[in-house]
């Protein structure tokens, strides 16, 4: 599926379920709190933190969509068309970093 239609997905649930988009200010506190979440599982999993009791029942995927779906509703409100946006960057990424990256030796 493509971003654009991730964004009109969530905007017809937002019409539906929800009363309205919260406030630019909230769901940017709502994004960094989601991606707090993401991190707190990293760390867990991946990094030297241990898990807690109430940590055992975290799903990585769960949190990753949530902050998925708070950046999605950012960029509705916010007007930004995020397929345009997504492609360009992906493109001036491929042409800015694809020599750096092949000659990075500590990729090897």
């Amino acid at each position: 599926m493509e971003i654009k239609n991730l964004q009109l997905k969530v905007d017809n649930w937002i019409k539906k379920h929800g009363v309205r988009y919260f406030n630019e200010l909230t769901n940017m506190a709502q994004l960094t709190e989601e991606v707090g979440e993401v991190a707190r599982i990293i760390s867990r999993q991946y990094g030297e933190q241990s898990f807690k009791e109430s940590d055992k029942e975290v799903d990585l995927a769960a949190e990753l969509s949530d902050v998925l779906f708070v950046l999605l509703c950012l960029a509705n409100q916010t007007g930004v068309d995020l397929q345009t946006s997504f492609d360009n960057r992906l493109n001036m990424k491929a042409k800015r970093d694809h020599d750096r990256h092949h000659s990075n030796q500590k990729l090897d």
